[in-house]
Protein backbone atom coordinates (compact mmCIF):
# COMPACT_ATOMS: atom_id res chain seq x y z
CA UNK A 1 0.00 0.00 0.00
CA UNK A 2 1.59 3.47 -1.05
CA UNK A 3 0.36 5.77 1.50
CA UNK A 4 0.31 9.45 0.30
CA UNK A 5 3.10 11.84 1.24
CA UNK A 6 1.90 13.93 4.47
CA UNK A 7 -0.83 11.25 5.56
CA UNK A 8 -0.65 10.52 8.96
CA UNK A 9 -1.95 7.42 10.65
CA UNK A 10 -5.00 9.48 12.04
CA UNK A 11 -6.01 10.28 8.71
CA UNK A 12 -5.01 6.78 7.05
CA UNK A 13 -7.37 5.03 9.61
CA UNK A 14 -10.49 7.57 9.23
CA UNK A 15 -10.76 6.83 5.75
CA UNK A 16 -10.78 3.19 6.40
CA UNK A 17 -12.98 3.59 9.22
CA UNK A 18 -15.24 5.65 7.71
CA UNK A 19 -15.34 3.34 4.86
CA UNK A 20 -17.58 0.84 6.67
CA UNK A 21 -21.24 0.83 6.13
CA UNK A 22 -23.58 1.35 8.44
CA UNK A 23 -27.17 2.47 8.85
CA UNK A 24 -28.30 6.14 8.65
CA UNK A 25 -30.09 7.66 11.62
CA UNK A 26 -33.06 7.17 9.44
CA UNK A 27 -33.08 3.38 9.37
CA UNK A 28 -36.11 1.89 10.95
CA UNK A 29 -35.65 -1.17 12.07
CA UNK A 30 -36.63 -4.67 10.52
CA UNK A 31 -38.43 -7.48 11.03
CA UNK A 32 -37.41 -11.22 9.46
CA UNK A 33 -38.06 -15.00 9.75
CA UNK A 34 -35.00 -16.87 11.12
CA UNK A 35 -33.37 -20.15 10.75
CA UNK A 36 -30.99 -21.65 12.81
CA UNK A 37 -29.03 -24.83 10.72
CA UNK A 38 -26.60 -26.68 12.85
CA UNK A 39 -25.22 -30.62 12.04
CA UNK A 40 -28.68 -31.64 10.74
CA UNK A 41 -30.81 -29.96 13.10
CA UNK A 42 -33.54 -27.21 12.49
CA UNK A 43 -35.02 -24.31 14.18
CA UNK A 44 -37.59 -21.35 13.12
CA UNK A 45 -38.28 -18.11 14.42
CA UNK A 46 -38.71 -14.22 13.87
CA UNK A 47 -36.38 -11.66 14.62
CA UNK A 48 -36.72 -8.32 14.86
CA UNK A 49 -33.70 -5.03 15.07
CA UNK A 50 -35.15 -1.67 15.78
CA UNK A 51 -34.03 1.32 17.20
CA UNK A 52 -32.85 2.12 20.91
CA UNK A 53 -31.69 5.47 22.27
CA UNK A 54 -29.54 4.07 24.29
CA UNK A 55 -27.80 1.32 22.24
CA UNK A 56 -28.18 2.33 18.32
CA UNK A 57 -30.52 -0.85 17.95
CA UNK A 58 -31.80 -4.11 19.61
CA UNK A 59 -32.26 -7.59 18.88
CA UNK A 60 -35.66 -9.46 19.69
CA UNK A 61 -35.79 -13.54 18.68
CA UNK A 62 -38.97 -15.29 19.45
CA UNK A 63 -40.68 -18.35 18.70
CA UNK A 64 -37.15 -20.80 19.64
CA UNK A 65 -37.76 -22.65 22.77
CA UNK A 66 -34.37 -24.11 22.86
CA UNK A 67 -32.59 -21.93 25.21
CA UNK A 68 -28.95 -22.84 23.93
CA UNK A 69 -30.15 -22.16 20.30
CA UNK A 70 -31.97 -19.13 20.88
CA UNK A 71 -29.28 -17.71 22.76
CA UNK A 72 -27.09 -18.42 19.86
CA UNK A 73 -29.25 -16.64 17.33
CA UNK A 74 -29.91 -13.64 19.96
CA UNK A 75 -26.30 -13.08 19.62
CA UNK A 76 -26.06 -13.31 16.54
CA UNK A 77 -28.45 -10.38 16.13
CA UNK A 78 -26.85 -8.23 18.52
CA UNK A 79 -23.80 -8.72 16.03
CA UNK A 80 -25.69 -7.45 13.43
CA UNK A 81 -27.15 -4.76 14.67
CA UNK A 82 -23.79 -3.53 16.98
CA UNK A 83 -21.95 -3.18 13.82
CA UNK A 84 -24.33 -1.20 11.81
CA UNK A 85 -24.34 1.57 14.37
CA UNK A 86 -23.22 5.25 13.08
CA UNK A 87 -20.54 6.71 15.68
CA UNK A 88 -18.50 9.60 14.49
CA UNK A 89 -14.31 8.79 14.14
CA UNK A 90 -13.99 11.26 16.27
CA UNK A 91 -16.45 10.24 19.39
CA UNK A 92 -15.07 6.27 19.01
CA UNK A 93 -11.50 7.29 19.27
CA UNK A 94 -11.38 10.88 20.94
CA UNK A 95 -8.73 9.44 23.55
CA UNK A 96 -6.71 7.60 21.36
CA UNK A 97 -3.32 8.99 19.54
CA UNK A 98 -2.37 6.72 16.16
CA UNK A 99 0.81 6.13 14.65
CA UNK A 100 1.99 3.63 12.04
CA UNK A 101 3.76 0.13 12.09
CA UNK A 102 4.71 -2.02 10.30
CA UNK A 103 3.18 -3.26 6.66
CA UNK A 104 2.73 -6.72 5.26
CA UNK A 105 3.63 -8.23 2.25
CA UNK A 106 -0.20 -7.71 1.60
CA UNK A 107 0.63 -3.98 1.11
CA UNK A 108 -1.99 -3.57 4.55
CA UNK A 109 -0.30 -1.26 6.90
CA UNK A 110 -0.54 -1.47 10.78
CA UNK A 111 -2.44 0.81 12.78
CA UNK A 112 -1.21 1.78 16.49
CA UNK A 113 -2.84 2.90 19.38
CA UNK A 114 -0.36 4.45 21.49
CA UNK A 115 -0.17 2.98 24.83
CA UNK A 116 -2.25 0.14 23.94
CA UNK A 117 -2.13 -3.78 22.89
CA UNK A 118 -5.04 -2.77 20.21
CA UNK A 119 -3.76 -2.44 16.83
CA UNK A 120 -5.41 -2.77 13.29
CA UNK A 121 -4.15 -2.75 9.80
CA UNK A 122 -5.90 -1.17 7.02
CA UNK A 123 -5.53 -1.85 3.14
CA UNK A 124 -6.62 0.25 0.41
CA UNK A 125 -9.13 2.12 2.63
CA UNK A 126 -10.52 -1.25 4.29
CA UNK A 127 -9.88 -2.46 8.18
CA UNK A 128 -8.13 -6.03 7.17
CA UNK A 129 -7.39 -6.46 10.97
CA UNK A 130 -8.84 -5.58 14.04
CA UNK A 131 -7.12 -6.68 17.53
CA UNK A 132 -8.78 -5.68 20.63
CA UNK A 133 -9.31 -5.74 24.49
CA UNK A 134 -13.03 -6.29 25.51
CA UNK A 135 -14.09 -7.35 28.54
CA UNK A 136 -10.84 -8.94 29.66
CA UNK A 137 -10.56 -10.96 26.23
CA UNK A 138 -8.14 -10.03 23.28
CA UNK A 139 -10.01 -10.73 19.93
CA UNK A 140 -8.19 -10.92 16.36
CA UNK A 141 -10.48 -10.59 13.17
CA UNK A 142 -9.29 -10.79 10.00
CA UNK A 143 -11.45 -10.27 6.88
CA UNK A 144 -10.30 -11.65 3.38
CA UNK A 145 -12.90 -9.77 1.42
CA UNK A 146 -15.79 -7.79 1.42
CA UNK A 147 -18.47 -6.74 -0.16
CA UNK A 148 -18.46 -3.57 -1.76
CA UNK A 149 -22.03 -1.78 -1.54
CA UNK A 150 -21.22 1.72 -3.02
CA UNK A 151 -21.92 3.35 0.28
CA UNK A 152 -19.29 1.14 2.20
CA UNK A 153 -17.81 -2.32 2.75
CA UNK A 154 -19.29 -4.64 4.25
CA UNK A 155 -17.17 -7.86 5.80
CA UNK A 156 -18.22 -11.00 3.55
CA UNK A 157 -15.20 -13.61 4.94
CA UNK A 158 -13.39 -13.48 7.85
CA UNK A 159 -11.91 -15.21 10.54
CA UNK A 160 -12.08 -14.66 14.73
CA UNK A 161 -9.67 -16.03 17.56
CA UNK A 162 -10.13 -14.84 21.04
CA UNK A 163 -7.61 -14.77 24.43
CA UNK A 164 -7.50 -14.36 27.35
CA UNK A 165 -6.22 -10.63 27.88
CA UNK A 166 -3.86 -11.41 31.15
CA UNK A 167 -2.75 -14.82 30.24
CA UNK A 168 -2.72 -14.54 26.39
CA UNK A 169 -4.47 -18.44 26.32
CA UNK A 170 -6.68 -19.02 23.53
CA UNK A 171 -10.59 -19.08 24.30
CA UNK A 172 -12.21 -21.81 21.87
CA UNK A 173 -10.89 -21.94 18.61
CA UNK A 174 -10.82 -20.00 15.09
CA UNK A 175 -14.03 -19.30 14.08
CA UNK A 176 -14.29 -19.18 10.59
CA UNK A 177 -17.28 -16.53 8.84
CA UNK A 178 -19.10 -16.17 6.02
CA UNK A 179 -21.72 -13.00 5.68
CA UNK A 180 -23.79 -12.54 2.49
CA UNK A 181 -26.17 -9.34 2.87
CA UNK A 182 -29.57 -7.94 0.52
CA UNK A 183 -31.00 -4.74 -0.17
CA UNK A 184 -34.21 -4.30 1.25
CA UNK A 185 -35.49 -0.48 0.56
CA UNK A 186 -32.00 1.73 0.92
CA UNK A 187 -30.42 -0.19 3.20
CA UNK A 188 -27.98 -3.50 3.11
CA UNK A 189 -29.49 -5.85 5.83
CA UNK A 190 -27.54 -9.55 6.38
CA UNK A 191 -29.58 -12.08 4.82
CA UNK A 192 -27.19 -15.00 5.73
CA UNK A 193 -24.65 -16.17 7.99
CA UNK A 194 -22.58 -19.10 8.25
CA UNK A 195 -19.95 -20.00 11.08
CA UNK A 196 -17.47 -22.89 10.36
CA UNK A 197 -15.52 -23.94 14.22
CA UNK A 198 -14.10 -26.89 15.26
CA UNK A 199 -17.19 -28.08 16.77
CA UNK A 200 -19.07 -27.94 13.33
CA UNK A 201 -21.23 -26.03 10.75
CA UNK A 202 -23.60 -23.37 12.05
CA UNK A 203 -26.14 -21.49 9.49
CA UNK A 204 -28.20 -18.10 10.31
CA UNK A 205 -30.76 -17.79 7.76
CA UNK A 206 -32.47 -14.26 7.55
CA UNK A 207 -35.45 -13.98 5.20
CA UNK A 208 -38.51 -12.44 4.29
CA UNK A 209 -36.98 -9.24 5.38
CA UNK A 210 -39.25 -6.48 5.98
CA UNK A 211 -38.74 -2.70 7.03
CA UNK A 212 -40.66 -1.25 10.19
CA UNK A 213 -42.93 1.32 9.44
Amino acid sequence: MNIAVGTDATTLFKAAYDNRYTWDHDFPGYTADVTYRCEGTEFHGKAKVSPDPRMGFKGEVTEITDEAVLKAVQGQLWEIAVHRVRRPFEKTHADNQFSFGKTDESGAVEILIDGKVDHYKVRDQEIVLVHRTIHGSIVTINTFSFHDTGEGCLSHTYDSVYQDAKTGEPKGGKSEFTDTYERVGNYQILNRREIKTEEGTMEFTFSNIQLLK
